[in-house]
């Protein structure tokens, strides 16, 4: 491969990439939609009980760690598939390992919440 010299023209022109690649998640897999409308509705309830910086923070980053996998999760779904488009048991196991990876990460995005949420709504209901 031949070695380019650096350019920051080139550099914003990646990032016109990087967007499509986020449009084609949110077009075609709809995880990401549920993923999104849960993020969506997080932020929503950090605005409504006022949650500190360092709780945005944390709810940022864990957002942004199961979108993150997810879109992973695609891609290597769609590689899979194009690499071996009839059924193959090594495909299925890899398909479903990066699926697992995006469960973890789901999973510990809905304790973070449970932990920085629960107790603001028990304050809330409780009189």
């Amino acid at each position: 491969m031949k070695n380019k010299d650096f350019s920051f023209r080139k550099r914003l022109v990646s990032f016109k990439y990087a967007f499509r690649g986020i449009g084609q998640l949110f077009r075609h897999e709809h995880n990401a939609w549920i993923h999104a409308f849960i993020g969506i509705v997080t932020v929503m309830g950090g605005f409504l009980f006022g949650i500190s910086c360092a709780e945005w923070v944390v709810i940022i980053l864990v957002s942004g760690m199961v979108l993150a996998a997810e879109t992973f999760n695609s891609s290597i779904e769609k590689l899979a598939d194009m690499v071996s488009p009839e059924y193959s048991e090594a495909i299925r196991n890899i398909k479903d390992l990066s699926a697992g990876a995006v469960l973890f990460a789901a999973i510990a995005a809905v304790l973070i919440g449970l932990i920085i949420f629960l107790p603001k709504l028990i304050d809330y209901f409780t009189p």
